[in-house]
């Protein structure tokens, strides 16, 4: 099953991220549909769905960290052509992630009221937001394994699998939520409720599917005793990974909330225009992110089957297609940045703030898609904390000091030259240190 050893490398690459642009998307319309559909419900509803989006995306960067370490570690098996292992380890990842599930479901029933008080929720706000956590705690195991499967599927190369389980779920969202939430067709009207459950049943019936393709299609789940010494062997090498790629990923919306506020010292039209930019811009990145989501699981299997030549290939192409398709989208984002403004703002303080900062930190767009290809390659060849190293590089050491003190000197849009200038650093440092750890580790798998 080691598909990503033996054809060309770059039409590999292609293969798996075109069918992941489906995905990608129907991955962003799902919240989004969950929100719109909340906010027919009032400001109230709407305010505590806001709630709960720290929960969940902190509870997701934990899952998405320990489902890459279980992707990494079953592709590198994969291109060692150890089916077998590559089985053993998928069902262990099962143990573990049903594990990390139930204590993360008991954690959060216990703090939910403490917790959501904390962050600042009262009265009718607070009740709503508990009554649509707990139902989404219920389908949290389904959640956190359709996760951890589709990560795994990735990692055998057939994407096309994960993007149609991304816009089924979707869609079968997108069908529930008016039902559950307005009680249409014979439903009961459950209001916010009935977004949790609409989101728990579409997990499910997305878990369902993804089982089959695993232990059906893949063959990757073992139905045999486990002894503990083999399962505790698993879990370490998914940890080993996972734990760090875990930390990067919470790092980086970390960051974001620190420069937002350093932004909110320049009132709030500057803070709703860099909060609009930043949505924006996501589009600037869609497609480098589904080349970027091959990445981890091709040089996985390579770096299982010592095929370094295909490793350095796809280093050196991908980060130069960053850059150039960072360079086109630059110069297109210069065109179309104030219509765009006028979309979403008529405050002219808004727009002209909005403006400024893609103006300028669109010539960074490319440097910055390299820094992250950087790091997946690092994670590929089985180096985490190099990885996790360069991300605290970006977010502490240049991207929150070069945003402070550029607000203290050039005001806002000094916010933004911060922010190129640690683009482009981060970059270069990503390029420099994954060609040297490479080479290091090209030369210790040399036979003798």
């Amino acid at each position: 099953m080691a598909l990503l050893v033996k054809d060309r490398v770059f039409s590999t690459v292609i293969r798996m991220a075109v069918p992941m642009l489906a995905g990608t998307f129907a991955m962003n319309a799902y919240n989004l549909v969950d929100t719109w559909f909340v906010s027919r419900l009032g400001t109230n509803a709407l305010a505590a769905m806001s709630f709960t989006f720290p929960v969940v995306m902190l509870i997701g960067f934990i899952m998405r960290g320990l489902g890459t370490g279980a992707m990494t570690v079953v592709a590198h098996a994969l291109g060692k052509g150890k089916q077998n292992t590559a089985a053993r380890i998928t069902t262990h990842a099962v143990f573990l992630s049903s594990s990390i599930a139930l204590c993360l479901m008991v954690a959060g029933f216990l703090t939910i009221k403490p917790l959501f008080m904390r962050l600042g929720a009262t009265g009718e706000v607070l009740v709503l937001t508990q009554q649509y956590m707990e139902i989404w705690y219920y389908g949290l195991v389904f959640r956190i394994l359709h996760m951890m499967f589709a990560d795994i599927i990735i990692g055998t190369g057939h994407t096309k699998a994960v993007s149609f389980l991304m816009v089924a779920g979707t869609v079968l969202n997108c069908v529930l939520d008016p039902m559950m939430i307005f009680g249409l067709w014979g439903f009961p009207r459950m209001g916010i409720q009935g977004a949790a459950l609409a989101t728990v049943i579409s997990e499910m019936f997305v878990l369902i599917i993804a089982f089959q393709f695993i232990h059906k299609r893949y063959h990757l789940i073992l139905f045999v005793s486990h002894s503990f010494y083999r399962i505790a062997a698993s879990w370490r090498r998914i940890l080993h990974i996972g734990i760090p790629a875990t930390l990067s990923s919470i790092l980086t919306p970390l960051s974001a909330a620190i420069v937002i506020k350093i932004v909110s010292g320049f009132g709030e039209a500057a803070v709703a225009a860099v909060g609009v930019a930043s949505r924006i811009e996501m589009f600037a990145f869609m497609i480098p992110m589904t080349v970027g989501i091959s990445l981890v699981p091709f040089v996985a299997q390579n770096y299982g089957a010592k095929r370094f030549d295909r490793i350095r290939a796809v280093r050196k192409g991908t980060m130069l297609f960053a850059l150039g398709f960072g360079a086109i989208i630059a110069v297109v984002f210069l065109i179309i940045a104030r219509p765009l403004g006028k979309l979403f703002s008529s405050d002219p303080g808004v727009i002209n703030i909005l403006v400024r900062y893609i103006y300028i930190t669109c010539f960074g767009y490319g440097f910055l898609e390299v820094h992250r290809y950087a790091a997946f390659y690092l994670i590929g060849i089985h180096q985490p904390v190099f990885s996790a190293f360069l991300t605290v590089i970006r977010v502490i050491v240049l991207m929150i000091p070069l945003a402070y003190f550029g607000a203290k000197l050039f005001g806002v849009s000094g916010v933004f030259w911060g922010r190129l200038v640690t683009d482009i650093f981060s970059a270069v440092i990503g390029i420099i240190w994954t060609g040297r750890i490479l080479k290091k580790v090209a030369g210790n798998s040399m036979p003798g």
